[in-house]
């Protein structure tokens, strides 16, 4: 497996830490609304390389988090005058109904930040002790200038990044680069603790989370490509301080979101919900089309290119359906599967989640299939292998299909069919076939 690692800049081969065994952390929602196109395309992305490396015999424990403490949930519960943690359990469960629709897989765990204060509390004492963070009128900030190389994950220049700093400078702040860990307030949800009554700073917790459930250090750290800085930036800084671990090994960012040409945003008006594109599209045909494009790079969503990828799904599908459909009828069976064209399509996967160029071999296998079933003579064994490498490559994928099976009833109605056109009744044959493919069969 080669990974591009957005640290290095470099297509890296993937050495585990552990041998067989992926720790994989992805920041999950904030969940204070219904999540929107962009949110869900890393749940596709990394769903689906947690699939390859189990295609690639690897045990994965791979965790995301729910971010349910935020100034959007304190003041949108305010707004719907419920509870912070009604309207999280309501977005969490929309969010997760989302993620079923779209296919990926449930997680190793799903870690809240409400559930994580002690440590997150004790994690930011711990830089307090050590001279790292320093507390001010009740609030509590990261020291930046305590790290060296602060602004090497995201490879900025310290210099810019202050001058951008400083626009909004706090005056509380030893640098404008500091940032929060922990925010004093008396406005919603909050917690006691030895620097003040308050809530933590986001960077903090997804340190904690990942230290919780998988340790000082994982192979691999991914997320949206905006959370690179600061995000992601502060999250190593804090762990290299406290705990002189680099946090991860291998740093991923999946691209963004355009909407017909044009990067999606709330003040654009051009913000679509996932909930809502999917009252539209099939979610495989939304999972396909997510993973048309290379992940590094940001993606067009417009009707037109929708509509170009269901097409393209649909001949994959059918293709499958129609292969199928021939074995059934013989009722041969087999799990062997042609490895030679498989193994195409993983080394695809392999190099760096490359699903342009996988495609291309799903469409080659395709092309094998539509030719097994067009001879006079089928040859059931070649068919059962072509199938079942399509099967594999869509599993890896995460695309579902349906499994055929015939009753005799539809093999006599399949029978009746072909006698039907052989005899040109085709009044008959048009009758049979309406039947066979309401059934699905056809």
């Amino acid at each position: 497996m080669r990974i591009y690692n957005t640290k290095s800049l470099k297509v890296e081969e993937f050495v585990p830490m552990e041998e067989g065994l992926v720790k994989m952390y992805v920041c999950g929602p904030t969940v204070y609304n219904d999540v929107h196109i962009g949110n869900v395309r890393p749940v596709v992305v990394f769903d689906t390389l947690r699939r390859v490396f189990e295609a690639l015999g690897y045990e994965v424990k791979y965790v995301s988090n729910y971010t349910d403490v935020d100034d959007k949930i304190i003041n949108e519960a305010n707004k719907r005058g419920i509870s912070e943690k009604e309207l999280t359990d309501e977005m969490i469960e929309a969010y997760n109904l989302i993620r079923h629709q779209l296919n990926a897989q449930d997680l190793y765990a799903t870690p809240r930040v409400t559930m994580t204060m002690n440590e997150i509390i004790e994690f930011i004492q711990g830089l307090i002790d050590k001279d790292f963070a320093y507390e001010i009128d009740g609030d509590v900030y990261f020291k930046t200038s305590a790290l060296k190389d602060y602004g090497s994950l995201s490879n900025q220049n310290i210099e810019d990044l202050k001058v951008g700093a400083r626009i909004e400078e706090n005056d509380k702040k030893q640098s404008p680069l500091d940032f929060a860990l922990w925010k004093k307030t008396d406005v919603g949800i909050k917690w006691n603790a030895p620097f003040g009554i308050g809530r933590p700073g986001w960077h903090t917790e997804c340190v904690v989370m990942i230290n919780k459930e998988l340790g000082e250090k994982i192979d691999i750290h991914g997320g949206g490509k905006d959370l690179r800085f600061p995000h992601h930036e502060n999250e190593r800084a804090q762990s290299m301080l406290l705990k002189n671990s680099e946090l991860a090994n291998y740093w991923m960012h999946s691209g963004m979101i355009d909407i017909d040409g044009v990067k999606m945003s709330k003040s654009l008006g051009n913000f679509i919900t996932a909930k809502d594109i999917l009252r539209k599209v099939d979610p495989m045909v939304l999972r396909w089309f997510l993973l048309g494009t290379h992940y590094r790079a940001d993606v067009n969503v417009s009707d037109e290119i929708i509509e170009a990828s269901k097409t393209e799904l649909n001949k994959v599908l059918n293709a499958l359906k129609q292969g199928q459909v021939k074995l059934a009828l013989v009722d041969y069976k087999s799990d062997e599967y042609n490895e030679d064209l498989f193994n195409k399509f993983l080394n695809e996967m392999e190099d760096d989640l490359n699903t342009p160029n996988a495609y291309g071999e799903v469409f080659e296998i395709v092309k094998h299939i539509n030719q097994d079933i067009r001879v006079k003579e089928i040859d059931y064994s070649l068919l059962s292998k072509d199938i079942n490498a399509l099967k594999k490559c869509l599993d890896v994928l995460g695309i579902k299909y349906n499994e055929i099976e015939l009753s005799e009833d539809d093999k006599n109605l399949y029978a009746s069919w072909n006698d039907a056109k052989s005899n040109k009744d085709f009044e008959k044959a048009d009758e049979y076939r309406n039947i066979l493919i309401q059934k699905g069969i056809l």
